[in-house]
């Protein structure tokens, strides 16, 4: 029970005298020097499908212009990495046989290309460029992480000699960390200020240089570290000593002329902050958005995106925009995994260095990387782990750390082994279990595209795909319709109007509103914060979330900090009719807080699953829970608001927390959707995505889901992203599935039929019945009993959310048809859809398929 703290324990202990992998990079930004083509900043990657490499110019602004393009550098060669500087850029062929260098142009030519090296396979590696020098690690050397030169004017070495990794450089200077104890080493004429600039620092990461300055993190705090001066005599020297204005716990660090960037070990989002002045600025250039790898050069910063491996750049104070870069390589191809730290890769990293020679892609956190999530079929697998091989030297003498680190990794990889065993006998590696009626089992098909639902539930612990699959017979067809135009679509869920700016509060007034925070303000919860009810000086009611400052303080801070960023720039820049309004906010020392607009009937959940009635209650029932027709006018509300978050924003807005305690009503008994705290952006939908029936993914389509560690609330997770981490809007159809099943249900999403009983989803609960033509069982009997036409509308809502709530998403339909079926339901609870009557609930009955517009039934499955 004690080996999985044990080996975090020793993996953690470990970490510092662990060689941070080198910072090589398939992505390179050049600040331009000269003149014309040569002085526009440029940006240049390697190109994920064949290893060729591709430039395109970077405005001012950090975006490029309009009508710009990339260009291919030396198209029938195949690179592995590229750095640039200010006066040139450098290419090391796949292989590290040649490197070759051109002017920083964005369209360089043949002519302008020159070899600066040729050897033998694998001679080079590492390559780091600088203002006018090149560094690179030469293989050939005695020693593996020995460094060569080339140009510089004679200002640098020809050569050094010993174990160094994370080789960076920039104007005047190289440094790179010693292996041995992870401290900095620099050459050149500026060299010996900068690495003075670190003073005695050890157990260094993440190096990273641009400019006069470099920046490294400190393993053992998560500190950043800075060192050098601006190339202007009046700037203010950053000092090696932790600097408490600059954020904490980054790793992928990037360096420009008078700012750097780094990305979050909790999100992989990029923060970014000033250098050199009398004070420190940060900004996030890209909420919501992960990176892969950042660079730098001059005042711009460029990323490769996480979700489609597109490049989006910046400059100081600005928001990130795409470049005309795609499919770039998310990291440096390197041959096994032996050659990374503790064995850590990233996701689909063989499929990604087929082209381009190598074998794997070393995820940047190393021993701190999260491994992948296996296949859910089979005992999980071990991530192998790699002991690196101590200096080579021609004296017997072995460093003490050396010593220590065998040591450590020794009993580190005994403590993993007992973890392997201890998992293999008892089944399990997970800290916590939910019982499978609350998350269905996941179970891996032969063919993706089968369209056999019906799966026995073997003794393996795995279960088949859902027993409830399409509604049988006329039910199955025409329940969803695609629409004509997605003109169509926009004008249904209603527009979106001009926001205005948000307030900024300070603490003192929003104590004011909320009489001191006290509790009897207090009227929620929200993702890492409580939400209180407040009236401004000016008279207007609000409802106000304040971060939470309980818990273990450094990660709470951070944690708190991610919502607030995420709500506050999400919610600044949506607005509709159908997501709650953002008032303002408040930033002052570590309180974090939001204001929105107050919803006087607060959550639908509080409706749905009342506390015990007293007196007033009885006497004042919920409309919601006497009125068929409100719950599905409800349900057709939020269904609008989450279609403007993945229809109309550019990346779509993933919520990621769609529950009922998240779908809050005004006074009007208008819904809308709240709590964007762990909010992402998605990936783009292909054409092929909004216009052709689903179909089972092939290689090409890989890259439309997002790899995130799961989080939301347990009962509304959506099981390929709770399970496979693979995260889509369609993650946000299954959470407003169960919420629909609890709409018609009165159940929540997770409950237990008796005291003492087990746990079990509404999923589990309600589709069976829906499916077998049994709604009126299932029916929540605290409402009254549906009138004809209002029982028709519930069988076309039952059957909308038992198609939402399949285990694949592929299987599930989009929020257009979602808001197309609520639309004909709430139509029908009105008496207007054009037919009299209906079929009584729990009878077969073909009407809610005949007025589900055209069939798309194809081989039994539907196609939505």
């Amino acid at each position: 029970m004690t080996t999985g703290p044990l080996l975090l324990l020793l993996i953690a202990a470990s970490l510092a005298l662990t060689p941070p992998p080198a910072s090589a990079s398939t992505l390179a930004v050049s600040p331009g020097g000269g003149s014309g083509a040569a002085a526009t900043p440029t940006v240049c990657g390697v190109l994920d499908y064949n290893g060729t490499l591709a430039c395109a110019p970077v405005s001012g602004s950090g975006s490029a212009s309009s009508n710009a393009t990339a260009s291919a550098v030396a198209s029938p060669l195949a690179f592995a990495e590229v750095s640039a500087g200010a006066g040139f850029a450098c290419g090391l062929q796949a292989g590290g046989a040649a490197l070759f260098c051109w002017p920083p142009s964005p369209a360089p030519g043949w002519d302008s290309l020159r070899r600066v090296y040729a050897g033998p396979a694998g001679a080079l590696s590492g390559v780091a460029v600088g203002a006018n020098q090149v560094a690179a690690y030469d293989a050939a050397a005695a020693a593996p992480g020995s460094i060569l030169w080339w140009r510089g004017g004679g200002q640098f070495p020809a050569s050094a000699d010993g174990n160094f990794t994370s080789l960076v450089s920039a104007d005047g200077f190289s440094c790179a960390l010693l292996a041995a104890n992870a401290s900095v080493r620099c050459w050149g004429p500026s060299g010996g200020a900068v690495q003075a600039g670190f003073g005695n620092a050890t157990g260094l990461a993440y190096l990273a240089a641009g400019g006069a300055r470099a920046c490294a993190v400190e393993s053992s705090s998560g500190a950043v570290l800075c060192s050098g001066s601006g190339s202007d005599s009046g700037s203010v020297p950053v000092s090696g000593a932790a600097n408490a204005s600059l954020p904490r716990d980054l790793y992928g660090l990037a360096v420009g002329d008078a700012h750097a960037c780094g990305l979050h070990r909790l999100n992989s989002t990029a923060v970014c902050w000033t250098l050199g002045g009398p004070t420190t600025t940060q900004f996030e250039p890209a909420l919501g958005v992960q990176f892969e790898l950042l660079a730098a050069g001059g005042n711009v910063t460029c990323g490769v995106v996480s979700v489609d491996f597109s490049v989006l750049c910046w400059t100081l104070g600005t928001d990130a925009t795409p470049v005309p870069l795609r499919g770039v390589l998310p990291g440096v191809c390197v041959q096994n995994e032996s050659a990374c730290p503790c064995g850590a890769v990233t996701p689909q990293s063989q499929r990604l260095c087929g082209g381009s020679g190598g074998g794997v892609i070393c995820n940047p956190l190393g021993c701190d990387a999260v491994p992948p999530v296996p296949p859910p079929s089979g005992p999980p697998s071990p991530a192998p782990a790699s002991t690196p091989a101590p200096p080579s030297s021609s004296s017997s003498r072995v460093s003490k750390a050396w010593i220590a680190f065998a040591v450590v990794g020794a009993v580190g990889a005994f403590a993993g082994l007992c973890s392997v065993v201890y998992c293999l006998v008892f089944g399990f590696c997970s800290n916590k279990r939910v019982h499978n009626s609350v998350q269905p089992n996941l179970t891996t098909t032969a063919a993706e595209g089968g369209s056999n639902n019906n799966h026995n539930n073997g003794g393996g612990g795995s279960v088949g795909a859902s027993p409830y699959g399409s509604p049988n017979g006329s039910r199955a067809r025409a329940l969803f319709r695609r629409q004509l135009s997605r003109v169509m679509t926009r004008q249904r869920s209603g527009p979106s109007s001009f926001k205005d700016p948000a307030e900024e509060f300070t603490v003192a007034q929003l104590e004011a509103a909320t009489g001191g925070f006290s509790p009897e303000a207090k009227i929620g919860e929200g993702s890492f914060g409580t939400v209180y009810r407040g009236k401004l000086a000016d008279g207007r009611e609000v409802a106000i979330k304040r971060g939470e400052s309980t818990g273990p303080r450094a990660r709470r801070f951070q944690e708190k900090e991610s919502a607030f960023r995420s709500e506050l720039a999400f919610l600044s820049r949506l607005h509709h009719k159908h997501l709650v309004g953002l008032v303002g906010y408040c930033e002052e020392k570590e309180e974090r807080m939001l204001v929105y607009e107050y919803m006087k009937n607060g959550a639908l959940y509080d409706h749905l699953h009342p506390k015990p009635p007293g007196p007033a209650a009885a006497a004042n029932p919920s409309p919601v829970a006497s009125s068929w027709k409100l719950r599905i006018k409800i349900l057709l509300d939020a269904s609008r608001g989450i279609e403007y978050l993945h229809s109309y924003a550019v990346p779509p807005i993933i919520h990621r927390d769609i529950k009922s305690s998240n779908i809050l009503l005004d006074a009007a008994w208008t819904a809308r959707v709240s709590d964007f705290g762990l909010s992402l952006m998605g990936p783009l939908p292909s054409p092929e995505d909004e216009e052709q029936p689903p179909v089972p993914r092939s290689q090409s389509q890989q890259r439309h889901w997002l790899q995130v560690k799961a989080a939301g609330t347990v009962g509304y997770m959506d099981p390929e992203y709770y399970g496979l981490h693979h995260l889509t809007v369609k993650s946000d159809v299954y959470g407003f599935g169960v919420v629909m099943l609890e709409s018609l249900t009165g159940r929540r999403a997770i409950f237990k039929e008796a005291e003492g009983g087990s746990p079990v989803s509404v999923v589990d609960h309600a589709v069976p019945s829906v499916v077998a033509g049994e709604l009126g069982r299932v029916l929540d009997p605290r409402a009254p009993a549906p009138a004809p036409h209002e029982a028709e509308a519930l069988e076309l809502v039952a059957y909308t959310a038992v198609h939402c709530v399949r285990l694949e998403g592929k299987d599930s339909p989009a929020m257009a048809d979602i808001v197309a079926n609520l639309e004909t339901a709430l139509a029908l609870c009105e008496g207007s859809a054009g037919r009299g009557g209906g079929a009584a609930l729990g009878r077969d009955s073909s009407s809610s398929a005949s007025l589900s517009a055209t069939s798309m039934d194809r081989s039994g499955m539907l196609a939505c």
